[in-house]
Formats: structure tokens, C-alpha cells, sequence
């Protein structure tokens, strides 16, 4: 009986899906990082390795469909307890069933990642009307850009990329992940996502490349060059206290008093996601 234990990559993943298949079943796959010695099991690190993830993920394409393949992605960028064997469970039970697995709904193996895909999509629904962004610039070039800070439950940066890249197109933007140190950059339809160093804002400490550092200035810090360099400390425009308090009074003014129903605010704006949203905030 042995756990798996992996780097926490979609590619460290799928090598550990080839390990399963060449080497041994896999009792558990596991995050390296947080494992925990068990007596009832040994533990394997697993070495990620691209060109054996290659190999399993377009066998997922060729065997079940590219459409599954892209759901195993997705549930995997969720926050899914014990995901990685819900995972394996639903791509050893697609190799049997090939591209109708995906109609098997009352399968308990196709329900739990199903499920986790929705609440992947539920979560990037709702940051795409709760997403809040600030004018911010560099003290020493001026360059301004639209930064916001989000904390989610999933990894959602990738699925905000297409709907913000597209909706800010002539706008350079940073929406930070703090819980996940990276953030995503983005300018002129082009898009990237990249680490960031949580607390950048504060203490001025960026570890990326930008999609166009030009566009969106030193913070950069010259592309793939020079990814990991540190860069300026990012502040607030003078503009956006003014930006602030027109959004609080237009979110005041909207509402209907006589109508206001917190329960039914907490269902579409749940309250863990308050913390950044300037209408509420103080």
C-alpha cells in the first residue's frame, strides 16, 4: 500500500496517473508539502516529469475526449477535498467507458468531479461581477495599471483571463491571488499568469514577468528575463480615493431600503468575499 505524493502541478499529477499505470497502484495521491507520516502506508515522491504527463493527458484525449480531459483540468484547479483520487477514479473508469462517461451522472465517480466543476464555475461566475479594482502607479515611473486582490476558495485565475483580458483590453491589469502567491497580467487581449509575491502592494516585493512589461511598466521587470527580480512599490493614484467614495455613494444611492434583504445578499455575494470590495469595506 503506498501514497503518491506530488508537487502540487497539474504535470506532477499526471505523472503520478502514469506511476499508477506502470509502477504500482496508488493508494493515495498526495501534496508533498502537507503529507503526514502514515504506519499503514510507504510514501513515493514522484518526480514530475512533462513528457510522462504528455503521455497520460493525450491518452485522456485519444481514449475518453479532449472535452474530459479539460474537465479532469479543471476539477484539478479546485480547492476538491481528496481530489487527486476522485481524479484517478474518473479517468480509469473513462478509459473503460470512453466519451460516454461524461453521461453517467448518477455514478458516484462522475458526480464528485462534476460537482467540484460546477462549484469551479459557480465561484469564477460570481468573481466576474466581484472583482474590484484599484487605480494603482509606481512611485518612480507614473505608470498607472488596475490591480485587485482576491482571496478564492479555487485556482480561477486562468478562467477570469478570456472575460477581464478581453472586457479591460486597452487597460493593463493585475488580479493577485494572495492565498496562492501568483496573480494574473494582462494587456491588449494577451494574458499571463505568473507568481507574485503576496503583499506586494505593502511592501513593494514582485516576483513575475508581465505580459507586456512596457504596457505594464517596470513591475515586470524586463519579462522573462528577469522573472523573480524584485520591483517597485505599487500605490494608490491619486484619483482613487475619489474612485472609492463615488462607488460606495452609487452603491448606497442603488439601493432600495425598504427592500434590503441580507440573506438573500449573503446568497449572491457571499460574505468571505467582502474583504475586498471597497462598498463595504470601513
Amino acid at each position: 500500500m503506498t501514497n503518491y505524493l506530488y508537487d502540487e502541478t497539474f504535470e506532477g499529477f499526471l505523472s503520478c496517473v502514469y506511476h499508477h499505470w506502470y509502477s504500482g497502484r496508488a493508494d493515495g495521491i498526495l501534496p508533498e508539502r502537507d503529507y503526514q507520516l502514515d504506519l499503514c502506508r510507504t510514501a513515493m515522491s514522484v518526480e514530475t516529469d512533462p513528457e510522462k504527463a504528455d503521455r497520460v493527458l493525450a491518452a485522456i484525449t485519444k481514449k475518453i475526449s479532449k472535452w474530459d480531459a479539460e474537465r479532469v483540468y479543471r476539477a484539478f484547479c479546485t480547492n476538491e477535498p481528496e481530489k487527486e483520487m476522485k481524479l484517478l477514479r474518473y479517468i480509469s473508469l473513462g478509459f473503460k467507458r470512453g466519451p460516454g462517461i461524461r453521461l453517467l451522472h448518477g455514478d458516484p465517480t462522475v458526480k464528485a468531479v462534476e460537482a467540484a466543476e460546477q462549484r469551479l464555475g459557480a465561484e469564477v461566475h460570481r468573481l466576474c461581477g466581484l472583482i474590484r479594482f484599484s487605480e494603482v502607479k509606481e512611485p518612480a515611473g507614473g505608470n498607472t495599471m488596475l490591480y485587485s486582490k482576491i482571496e478564492p476558495d479555487n485556482d480561477v485565475l486562468e478562467f477570469l483571463a478570456p472575460h477581464f483580458s478581453d472586457r479591460l483590453k486597452s487597460e493593463p491589469i493585475i488580479i493577485h491571488d494572495l492565498r496562492r502567491g501568483k496573480a494574473l497580467f494582462a494587456f491588449g487581449r494577451k494574458w499571463e499568469v505568473a507568481p507574485l509575491v503576496s503583499g506586494a502592494m505593502e511592501a513593494g516585493a514582485m516576483e513575475t514577468s508581465a505580459v507586456d512589461a512596457g504596457a505594464i511598466g517596470s513591475a515586470g521587470a524586463g519579462a522573462n528575463e528577469n522573472r523573480g527580480a524584485a520591483a517597485p512599490l505599487l500605490e494608490h493614484t491619486d484619483r482613487e480615493s475619489d474612485y472609492r467614495l463615488l462607488w460606495k455613494r452609487y452603491f448606497d444611492i442603488m439601493a432600495t431600503r425598504e427592500r434590503v434583504n441580507p440573506g438573500c445578499q449573503r446568497r449572491f455575494m457571499p460574505a468571505r468575499y467582502w474583504k475586498h470590495l471597497p462598498e463595504i469595506e470601513g
